[in-house]
């Protein structure tokens, strides 16, 4: 989509709003990794313990995503989004705060990643009461290009923050951001406005949809690559602040740029296959050398596919179930791709750690997206072919009584 389209698509009444409250709310998203392995290596001198610390983090919010999501369509949006922001604000001061043996810090992790609110799940569910069929596609695309503002900010800032002023100041800092950006979304009138059907499906059966299940192991594997560079990264710069929050910066500006590139491109059976060809090659690069610069240049390159392939596990998601289905759908999905966030940073940890270097590191993020360039060609057929239709989900539809 041109510039010009995407203005206008900004200009719908509560899309820019409703954007920029999420991006915001999921701003700590783009923190908290970096600044839990920074605080817990300086804690406890290991990069294992940090890998397994983000592991318990990881796998809470996978465990507790699509209940979470779920909830929201029972007890309303609010009630739940306030609930966990309230416990995950509170786990994040407690990590900041307390001096705990390994198992404490697990534990602390676990809670902040059980309590995660899921903002996620929620605002792509409302964007289908937004905007037209015609234009969610090209919503989807951009929302999964502007959150790399997230991780072009974010990293910079905590890296700066954790490194200058401390680790214990950059989770605060995470904390601050969850109740500011938490509240944000929490009161836009969108939130309030849209309300999810109860699912009439049993929990756990939308994520056995053929669609779903690839969005979700897919996703399981790119974001396990994306986890392991992150770790490559910060090994590699010695937790070099600047050094390594711009390389991860230029990264992300990669996403954003194909992600924004990418908007009205359709999307066939083999978009992601294509799209995640140049993130293997990209990532399968960075191991011919650790100069900042061939870093920089190759994680750019890498970077252009991974926008537009989270774009298409939206669009072929929505596409796929029931509005009543959709919060849980993109639940399981979001599980899928924290399980890899966990598996990713975790094996690239203990890599570096039996090592001593982190080309372990990349080599993870090149297998990890490999395997889900593999399961995207194995699996073309299951690809719903979304030229010429829109991303909708289906209708709730019920029988009725005539008189």
């Amino acid at each position: 989509m041109a510039g010009s389209g995407y203005r206008e698509l900004l200009r719908t009444h509560g899309v820019g709003r409703i954007i920029a409250a999420q991006l915001t709310a999921r701003f700590p998203n783009g923190m908290s990794s970096l600044a839990i392995l920074l605080h817990i290596e300086h804690a406890t001198g290991s990069y294992g313990a940090a890998g397994l610390v983000l592991a318990a983090s990881s796998v809470g919010q996978a465990v507790a995503g699509p209940i979470t999501s779920r909830w929201m369509g029972r007890w309303g949006m609010r009630r739940v989004l306030t609930l966990t922001l309230s416990v995950c604000v509170l786990a994040f001061l407690g990590l900041a705060l307390l001096r705990l043996p390994l198992p404490g810090y697990m534990a602390l992790g676990l809670v902040a990643g059980l309590s995660t609110p899921p903002i996620q799940s929620a605002v792509r569910t409302i964007y289908p009461k937004l905007v037209n069929a015609a234009h969610l596609t090209p919503l989807f695309s951009l929302d999964a290009s502007l959150q790399e503002i997230i991780w072009i900010v974010a990293p910079v800032l905590i890296t700066i923050v954790s490194t200058q002023l401390g680790t214990v100041t950059g989770l605060l800092l995470v904390a601050g951001v969850l109740v500011a950006g938490g509240a944000w979304f929490i009161l836009s009138p969108e939130v309030g406005r849209v309300r999810i059907p109860r699912s009439r499906r049993g929990f756990g059966a939308v994520v056995l949809k053929p669609p779903v299940l690839l969005a979700t192991v897919i996703g399981f594997l790119l974001i396990g690559s994306c986890a392991a560079v992150e770790v490559g990264v910060v090994r590699t710069f010695n937790e070099g602040g600047l050094s390594a929050g711009l390389v991860l910066a230029v990264f992300s500006v990669g996403s954003l740029v194909g992600g924004l590139a990418s908007g009205t491109v359709p999307i066939g059976p083999w978009a992601m296959a294509r799209r995640l060809v140049i993130v293997t090659v990209g990532l399968a690069l960075t191991m011919v050398s650790l100069n900042v610069f061939w870093l920089g240049g190759t994680l750019i390159a890498a970077g252009v596919g991974i926008a537009p392939a989270l774009a298409v596990l939206f669009a072929i998601t929505s596409a796929s179930v029931k509005f009543s289905e959709t919060a849980e759908a993109f639940g399981w999905v979001g599980t899928g791709q924290l399980i890899g966030a966990a598996a990713g940073s975790a094996i690239a940890g203990f890599l570096i750690d039996g090592t001593g270097s982190p080309v372990g590191a990349y080599l993870t993020a090149t297998l990890f997206a490999a395997a889900a360039l593999v399961v995207s060609v194995a699996f073309v057929r299951a690809f719903p072919d979304l030229r010429g239709r829109d991303a909708a989900p289906i209708p709730d539809t019920e029988a009725v009584t005539l008189p």
